[in-house]
């Protein structure tokens, strides 16, 4: 014999009845089309009807509230008209199957009470027109639900040769009825972090030219991402049971750090991906392994609260790809023994939800995944159970499915203790959000739990079970590639530009002279202050210049960034700056007049240390050549000229071609070019020397002419 959970068995008696009462109401509502053609044969199914707003829940004192938004994009005005609500008090939804089946509209529940019946005003074409309902408490079909719980609810819309059909939930709360239940509890995680962050262009430009301790000021909130501060901030103080996960780097931002029930890894850092990927990629943007642990995350989260003992448990947030084995042991090694599963990780196939904790064990020890409800999550991050579901392409219509969606769950098994994990998105409107969170608190049968209980709830799978649950992550590394391809190279080839600087460039070894020389030009520029107080040693300039590189890199590789350009500039203008801060100066056309000759070649320096580079120039001609390489090294904010030598051995023309070589003989820079114009005059001992050698030839000659025997035939 079949067993009927409890709460389960009275439902389906009222679940008979109501079939029962109403079985020739409901074969002809299952005949009414969503949309019928207009009289000239355009079809109008194109006409929408959205919910903006609905009560949920509905309570003893509410009434019921509706705002439907009917769009018209045809090009034919659309009637007045009216939209009725109707609805089925004896109905309870028995299954997960059946609630989903009428939010698609694949099944005809018959819906006889009619909860109200507006006349809508006539529609222009591309017009939109927005509707207003309001029911009464003492609305008779109201005071006639005996049952709290979800209730089918259908709005028709109905013009002449049109007619809409849209379903939605009418949720009863228990307040004032006699069948309540213990609440089911659940966790409500935000992902505290922003996409709104800029590189301020001033202080970049001032570190790469001023050596000043520019660093944490070159990475800040826009003044959007400031904005968003103050509204999340009034948010969570109007909501303190949300549980806050905050992104330390966040925090460090902000003049007054938002509370948080605990921090997630450095900026937001991709983990998943990361370990869906080749990790030598990430290597070459400078990223290190101790930018995103656990420890830097804490270190962070004391430096935005200035208080060097705080403590708060760092818990990973899920990125673009699974929580794979390989993401999980990645991440229990950088100190993370608690991770969130946004996705793939809860087990749909159940017939109810529980509290999904699972405990994974992996090479570096054990990980609590604590797996977000995917149906509640996905609705409250504004996404729809399916295409098929119309109401829920709005936030009402999503809201009034969540809140009736929630009841069930309680519903299922009112008993039973559990904590369902529903997670948040940072970036959805804070109106959207505080609609869902005050929905939360006034449904009775929700009770709002902290992080620290869902951490220590027994688990659902432990060892070898827990390893069923976890997801193989095939393909993720192809669909992470995709993402981050662009990023990565842009973030490697800008470190390997501030690398090849540091190795090849600039130099330490300052000659006395050219110490010198530097004082005397600083003082010529009036900077003797900054070249006074410059370190001579270029180390901790460069150091500062990766680690911008690195914390751009981090938000750039973020679970919520798809490569940022705004971050990304950051290491783009680094490299592009020191690529053109060492320069040839552009040098005229020189005329020669002389078998060799010096041609002066000006290379500038806009970087706050001295350079040592090679100056190569090559010619199109082989009577006109110019020295292959000459040394120089060039001081601060300053400039040095040498001289490449030319030698010529005929008149004519030539480009020669000037390139700055590191000390490993690479180019950078921008190459520069000019005409090299040879007039030769034999003016010096040499050329003496062969035209008297030509005369004498000549009169050599004409001797021999005269004086030769002649053949008797002349």
């Amino acid at each position: 014999m079949t067993r009927i959970p409890a709460g389960i068995g009275h439902r389906i008696c009222s679940h008979a009845v109501a079939w029962a009462t109403a079985l020739m109401l409901a074969v002809a509502m299952v005949c009414i089309p969503q949309a019928v053609a207009m009289d000239d044969g355009t079809a109008t199914d194109a006409v929408t009807v959205d919910i903006d707003t609905a009560t949920a829940p509905v309570t003893a004192q509410s009434g019921y509230h509706l705002t439907l938004d009917i769009a018209n994009p045809t090009d034919h005005a659309l009637p007045a008209g009216t939209v009725t609500l109707s609805t089925n008090v004896h109905y309870t939804f028995i299954s997960r199957t059946d609630i989903q089946q009428w939010a698609q509209d694949e099944v005809g529940i018959p819906t006889p009470q009619v909860l109200a019946e507006v006349q809508t005003p006539e529609i222009a074409p591309g017009g939109t027109a927005t509707v207003a309902i309001d029911v009464n408490a003492d609305n008779a079909v109201l005071t006639s639900i005996a049952e709290w719980g979800p209730k089918p609810l259908r709005i028709d819309f109905h013009t002449d040769g049109t007619s809409v059909e849209t379903h939605t939930f009418l949720t009863r709360s228990a307040e004032g009825l006699d069948n309540a239940t213990p609440a089911l509890n659940v966790t409500v995680a935000l992902p505290l972090s922003s996409t709104q962050w800029q590189v301020d262009t001033d202080d970049l430009t001032t570190l790469l030219t001023d050596d000043a301790d520019a660093d944490s000021d070159v990475v800040s909130l826009s003044k959007t991402g400031e904005a968003q501060v103050k509204e999340q901030t009034q948010l969570l103080n109007n909501h303190p049971g949300v549980q806050v996960i905050a992104d330390p780097t966040y925090l460090d931002a902000m003049r007054m750090p938002i509370r948080s029930s605990a921090i997630m890894q450095p900026a937001g850092f991709d983990i998943t991906a990361y370990a869906a990927a080749d990790t030598s990629r990430y290597d070459r943007t400078g990223i290190r392994a101790e930018d995103w642990n656990a420890a830097t995350a804490l270190a962070q989260y004391r430096q935005a609260l200035g208080d060097d003992e705080a403590e708060l448990d760092a818990v990973a947030w899920q990125g673009s790809a699974s929580w794979t084995q390989q993401a999980l042991t990645t991440a229990k090694r950088q100190g993370y023994d608690t991770v969130v599963a946004t996705s793939d990780f809860s087990d749909m196939s159940l017939g109810i939800v529980r509290t999904d904790t699972t405990v994974v064990p992996t090479d570096a020890g054990d990980v609590t995944v604590l797996a977000a409800q995917p149906v509640l999550s996905g609705l409250a991050q504004g996404q729809a159970t399916s295409q098929a579901a119309t109401a829920e392409r709005t936030a009402g219509g999503r809201l009034a499915r969540f809140v009736a969606q929630s009841a069930f769950y309680q519903m299922e098994q009112p008993y039973t203790e559990r904590n369902l994990l529903i997670c948040l998105d940072s970036s959805t409107d804070t109106a959207t959000l505080d609609a869902l969170l005050s929905a939360i608190e006034q449904s009775p049968w929700l009770q709002m739990a902290d992080l620290h209980t869902l951490m220590s709830a027994t688990p659902s799978a432990t060892g070898q079970d827990a390893l069923l649950a976890v997801p193989d992550g095939d393909g993720a590394g192809q669909a992470v590639s995709e993402r981050f391809t662009p990023a990565l190279d842009a973030l490697s080839n800008a470190n390997d530009v501030v690398i090849r600087f540091r190795d090849s460039v600039l130099t330490d070894a300052q000659e006395e002279s050219m110490k010198a020389s530097e004082d005397t030009q600083a003082l010529a520029r009036q900077d003797a202050d900054s070249v006074t107080h410059r370190s001579e040693d270029t180390t901790a300039w460069v150091n500062q210049l990766l680690a911008v590189n690195r914390r751009c890199a981090l938000h750039a590789l973020s679970y919520n960034a798809t490569a940022d350009s705004a971050t990304l500039a950051g290491p783009q203008t680094i490299a592009e700056t020191l690529s053109n801060a060492v320069r040839i100066t552009p040098i005229e056309s020189l005329n020669v007049v002389s078998e060799t000759a010096n041609m002066p070649v000006t290379v500038s320096n806009a970087l706050p240390y001295p350079v040592r580079v090679q100056v190569s120039a090559t010619t199109d001609s082989m009577t006109i050549v110019t020295s292959r390489l000459v040394d120089v090294v060039v001081p601060p904010t300053s400039e040095e000229q040498t001289t490449l030598a030319i030698r010529v051995s005929t008149s004519g023309t030539a480009n020669a071609q000037l390139t700055l070589l590191d000390r490993e003989g690479n180019a950078f820079g921008a190459a520069q070019s000019t005409t090299i114009t040879s007039a030769l005059q034999i003016s010096d001992m040499s050329g003496f020397i062969i035209i008297v050698c030509a005369v004498l030839l000549g009169i050599a000659g004409l001797w021999r002419q005269f004086h030769r025997v002649k053949d008797p035939d002349e």
